[in-house]
């Protein structure tokens, strides 16, 4: 049965293609992987072949074999096999073959590796579909693992990055467009791999930022996948369209909408129709029912940039207490976003204890099982917005003057749009720091707080100075609002 796991005249023909024509090996490389080859003599010989293509050598016979010699690990006689082969014309079929060949050979390793976890060490069945689902996202993606990266092949890789970087015209974006200027500025955008948490209390818009953030990635024509735990797929669209048409989202939930609002209603539609978001609003998800279905959506769709979970503490895990719990899915997520090389975006909620304090912004210790949480992310990220408190404030001295049977006359202006920070608390590659924003409310919208000078100012500074500028009958031109 083993015999027809690999080919060993298949691999000779293909290496030999290589060193008689060296043009070819770009687009071997791409496809094959060093363990795809049976014979550990041909791994090294492509081993070498990789070596000598990363520093710009010849991949020839004196070069492979110079290459191989310092290594104490030439063997003439397969060099000379390999050389004496057939010539093949078409390079990429033979390719293929080994790499199915390989494949099949890692799916027979997975057969015995999951009699090994089942029977032997008798591991529970969801743990065992877990690392039976990895091994084949592994297989399917055909990663190369390898147990380390030795240092030309890391400062290569690195000085590839660095020349990728100065190609872009040194743009402060690297990583996934946030859609925000400052906080791309701040961040350099979520980079592959990124765990990143956004945390806030209630009725702040933790859900609402992160969204905005989906549509501008739809908008850029990048995929995203969304678990929302708690709000159905529907009501995530209508805010998703709230805020692409610029239609309150009151207007939208009871379908009040003039004929001008349609129109712009149907052109959103049309554009959400052909984008690539994909909703699982299921409740009750485990961090290895997260995991399964992420990487089966991800292999299929791998345009996908971004994935958002709203929200973390409402995953579930089995038995054991809670801050075990939230570790164990903070870790998982870590892991997951690393694995298949794409941020992801989790909300969370904050203990009740920021409320009793005078300065009611946000820090790392009132995140909910915070100790995991903090470790794990890349970056952690608080939604703060001061009206919400000054309106809940009102709202109990109202209730008081009211219990003691005295007049209440509220002097708090519900505005439309409200001054909103984005408190970066931890970044593991960057700096912190608070970023304004302004929170459309009808809208449900975050917006690039406007800018004048390269100065942030609120909507309030910019209507006293515009008064203050009237009085003086001097003409200035400050930034539309």
């Amino acid at each position: 049965m083993e015999e027809t796991l690999y080919n060993i005249n298949i691999e000779r023909s293909v290496l030999n293609s290589i060193i008689f024509e060296p043009s070819q090996f770009e687009d071997v490389e791409a496809k094959l992987n060093t363990d795809d080859f049976y014979l550990p003599a041909h791994q090294e010989i492509y081993t070498a072949m990789t070596e000598l293509h990363r520093e710009n050598k010849p991949i020839d016979e004196e070069f492979i074999k110079k290459r191989l010699n310092a290594k104490k690990r030439f063997d003439e006689a397969v060099l000379l096999d390999i050389l004496s082969s057939n010539p093949i014309s078409n390079t990429i079929a033979y390719v293929m073959e080994i790499k199915d060949k390989a494949i099949k050979r890692h799916l027979l390793t997975l057969t015995t590796e999951i009699k090994k976890v089942t029977m032997e060490e008798d591991l529970p069945a969801a743990e065992v579909i877990d690392i039976v689902e990895k091994k084949l996202y592994e297989i399917t993606q055909a990663n190369d693992n390898v147990d380390f990266k030795d240092a030309p092949s890391i400062t290569y890789d690195t000085m590839e990055y660095i020349k990728e970087m100065k190609s872009r015209g040194n743009s402060v974006l690297v990583g996934v467009d946030t859609g925000f200027a400052e906080l791309n500025k701040m961040t350099t955008g979520f980079g592959k791999g990124d765990l990143v948490i956004i945390a806030a209390r209630p009725a702040m818009g933790k859900t609402s930022f992160a969204l905005n953030m989906v549509l501008h990635q739809m908008k850029l024509g990048n995929g995203v996948a969304f678990f929302s735990l708690e709000m159905p797929a529907e009501q995530l669209m209508l805010r998703l369209l709230s805020a692409d048409t610029s239609i309150f989202l009151q207007k939208l939930r009871v379908g009040d909408l003039n004929d001008e609002e349609w129109s712009r209603l149907n052109a959103s539609m049309e554009m959400m129709n052909n984008s690539k978001l994909f909703v699982d609003d299921g409740a009750g998800m485990t961090i290895n029912q997260l995991r399964s279905k992420l990487r089966k959506l991800k292999s299929q769709h791998p345009e996908i940039e971004m994935c958002v979970i709203d929200y973390l503490q409402i995953m579930q895990t089995a038995g054991r207490d809670r801050q075990a719990e939230v570790s164990e899915i903070s870790r998982g997520l870590k892991m997951l976003a690393r694995e298949l090389e794409m941020p992801i975006v989790a909300l969370s909620q904050l203990n009740r204890g920021v409320e009793s304090r005078n300065d009611k912004r946000p820090m790392l210790s009132d995140i909910r099982e915070s100790g995991a949480i903090e470790q794990d992310a890349d970056i952690i990220m608080f939604v703060y917005r001061d009206d919400v408190y000054l309106y809940k404030e009102e709202k109990e001295r109202e209730k008081a003057a009211k219990a003691e049977g005295k007049e209440f006359t509220s002097t708090y202006i519900e505005k439309e749009e409200e001054e909103a920070e984005i408190i970066i608390g931890k970044q593991r590659n960057g700096p912190t720091g608070h970023i304004k924003l302004v929170f459309q409310k009808k809208l449900t919208k975050f917006i690039d707080a406007p800018m004048y000078g390269g100065v942030e100012i609120s909507y309030e500074n910019v209507q006293a100075t515009e008064a203050v500028m009237d009085v003086a009958n001097e003409s200035v031109s400050l930034p539309p609002i």
